[in-house]
């Protein structure tokens, strides 16, 4: 019987390292990472960035949570959160009639600006400068003594809410622009206007304020006298603001009425004022 006994013990050690193998395959710590419960934030790209930095400071706190943010343009952004696709919408824009079945929630203030590449010699602009750049009726810039070129006009992509804010200040129809370049994201509309000098284009406070910190060469343009940046937008003189907004529908999950506490509280003031845009009073 001592062959058995042997035998037996030998199954036994292979069967012992066996398991020790698909223990060191599957590491309990791999395992404890493995998401419980998600979130799936879409729309706005000037949002995009702030709602990033926001989900990772939840997700720290938060072991098995996971955050993840897409954008599209706030159009897209709204229709997910309708359609329940997307748990939270991202919208740089008011919501219309046909959507006041959401519920929005304001995470911070932002402003549009004018932008120039930054060796443009015209530094400014006035309403009616800005129509009538958009609707033809000025071709040059030397018309607004900078030099003798063309104005490049670049204009934001249907669906956008940085358009609809656009056209809304200025009381435009999107149909009587006919612009040079159409882009979406903000990041987009930076770098066409950053490698053409006679480009002329419009973005969010936060996203020009960020890309000029990190060298872009673009600069913005001051509207009716006031320069376009967080201080004036902070101080209400900068009158083409707009609020930022999450929307979700009525009776959002609990991790997603927890996560809207958190986006909404003072612990995130300090990331509002890092992507360049302004807490809203709470």
């Amino acid at each position: 019987m001592e062959w058995a006994k042997r035998a037996f013990l030998a199954f036994f050690g292979a069967a012992v390292c066996a398991a020790l193998v698909v223990l060191a395959l599957f590491q309990p710590s791999e395992i404890l990472a493995a998401p419980r419960q998600r979130l799936l934030l879409t729309g706005s790209s000037t949002i995009a960035p702030l709602a990033l930095s926001i989900a990772q400071r939840y997700e720290a706190a938060h072991i098995g949570v996971r955050i993840d943010v897409e954008t599209g343009g706030s159009s897209r952004g709204i229709a997910d959160a309708m359609r329940g696709t997307a748990d939270i919408g991202m919208a740089s824009r008011k919501l219309k009639k046909e959507e006041s079945g959401l519920v929005r929630y304001l995470i911070a203030r932002d402003g549009l600006a004018m932008i120039g590449h930054s060796s443009n010699g015209v530094v400014g602009l006035s309403r009616g400068q800005v129509i009538d750049l958009y609707t033809g009726k000025i071709t040059n810039w030397k018309t607004l003594g900078g030099s003798d070129s063309p104005v490049t006009i670049v204009n934001k992509a249907e669906g956008r809410g940085t358009l609809e804010v656009f056209l809304q200040f200025f009381g435009l129809d999107n149909r009587d622009i006919s612009p040079d370049v159409i882009i979406g994201e903000n990041a987009q509309g930076i770098k066409t206007v950053a490698a053409n000098p006679t480009a002329l284009g419009y973005v969010s406070i936060g996203a020009a304020e960020a890309a000029v910190a990190e060298g872009a060469t673009i600069k913005l343009l001051a509207l009716d006298g006031v320069p376009a940046d967080t201080t004036t937008l902070a101080q209400g003189k900068y009158k083409l603001a707009r609020d930022l907004i999450l929307v979700t529908r009525p009776g959002p999950s609990t991790l997603a009425t927890d996560f809207l506490a958190f986006a909404t509280s003072h612990a995130v003031d300090d990331l509002i004022e890092k992507n360049f845009f302004v807490p809203p009073a709470r």
